[in-house]
């Protein structure tokens, strides 16, 4: 059967040498759904972000645009507003009939560290051609904070997939019929749309807003760092907020989601033409997200926003993203948030595991 690949079928990709590494591929890197992918020892500084286009290689045009190497090995600080290529430990050997595609995990994107997986002859972020051979790299922008980053860290995930996978507007409505995919309406319109929570309970902080000048965050250290440090907190007592051009804001979704086991998700970009700002990063939910949270109600999305060219008035309800669904080839044998550690299931409004619980 078509779709995308669960992690027993990632594993024996390991085993058939589809998926290699400078070192071995741990357990904890397989997702329900996805692959963590680790960066390796050298850090390339580069003028600009590039894609390597049709029948080259980026090793040869990181020979164009490499300004300095930075040694990772005993661990390092990637500076805001710099651009970074990193090559990853894990290499590609794909059948012709699979294709990849990769994300910033989670984590990764609530830190605004923009995080694309580049490619040997790839002409687009993200996306890797059935039957690639050849290497990974990871080109990494930190745009709010600075951070210090060592080999084998894991800041972005790959999915691999067979055939068409994705649901329909007709099959998602079917799906929602039988298993609700959210809390309320569903807005089902080229996925399931989503919706910005400005009306929290009891409560008039709504999201928080990455402060411009802070200290360095250490990737390695969980609920560690003060928030208030990092971030400013975002307050609403009317249901809207105005978003400042530039700025990195948290928010949280009003709907909660229900990704059933036997189907993965993938945020899909936002639309520029219905707003001055970008829902973006957080691409991949695996199967079985909010699917056990309490009272089976599903888990919220967290919103990663950008603003802008212009001032933004964001206000309650609006929807601000879609999810596309997608089958698995198979049920996998773990889902997320069961017994794997999951950082995000049943989360509310949640900066990443870094910061403290407030």
């Amino acid at each position: 059967m078509s779709g995308v690949l669960p992690n027993q079928m990632i594993t024996q990709m390991i085993a058939d040498t589809q998926i290699a590494a400078t070192r071995e591929i741990s357990a904890a890197q397989i997702q329900p759904a996805s692959l963590d992918l680790r960066l390796g020892t050298t850090a390339y500084r580069v003028r600009a972000s590039f894609l390597a286009g049709h029948g080259e290689r980026v090793s040869d045009r990181l020979k164009e645009f490499e300004m300095h190497r930075v040694d990772l090995s005993d661990g390092a600080v990637l500076e805001k507003g710099c651009v970074y290529v990193v090559p990853l430990m894990e290499s590609l050997a794909l059948p012709e009939d699979i294709q990849a595609v990769a994300n910033a995990k989670s984590s990764t994107g609530r830190l605004d560290l923009l995080t694309r997986t580049i490619t040997d002859g790839g002409t687009e972020f993200d996306r890797i051609a059935p039957g690639y051979h050849g290497p990974l790299y990871a080109e990494i922008c930190p745009r709010s904070f600075s951070v210090l980053v060592r080999p084998g860290m894991r800041l972005n995930q790959i999915r691999f997939g067979d055939g068409q996978a994705v649901l329909d507007d007709d099959a998602l409505r079917a799906l929602h019929a039988e298993t609700p995919l959210v809390d309320g309406p569903a807005v089902i319109d080229e996925g399931l749309g989503f919706s910005v929570d400005l009306r929290l309970p009891e409560t008039t902080l709504v999201g928080y807003r990455a402060k411009p000048h802070t200290g360095v965050i250490d990737l390695d250290l969980i609920d560690h760092y003060p928030p208030r440090e990092y971030w400013e907190e975002v307050h609403s007592d009317n249901g809207q907020i105005i978003l400042d051009p530039g700025a990195f804001y948290i928010l949280v979704s009003r709907e909660a989601v229900t990704i059933p086991p036997e189907y993965a998700a993938e945020m899909a970009p936002f639309l520029a033409m219905v707003g001055e700002f970008r829902v973006h990063y957080a691409g991949f939910f695996d199967p079985g997200f909010g699917h056990d949270a309490a009272g089976g109600s599903g888990s919220r999305g967290v919103l990663e926003v950008r603003c802008h060219e212009a001032p933004f008035v964001l206000e309650h309800g609006q929807v601000v993203g879609r999810l596309v669904y997608e089958r698995m080839a198979e049920v996998p044998t773990q889902l997320y948030g069961a017994g794997i550690a999951s950082n995000y299931q049943g989360q509310g409004l949640k900066l990443s595991k870094h910061f403290r619980a407030t």
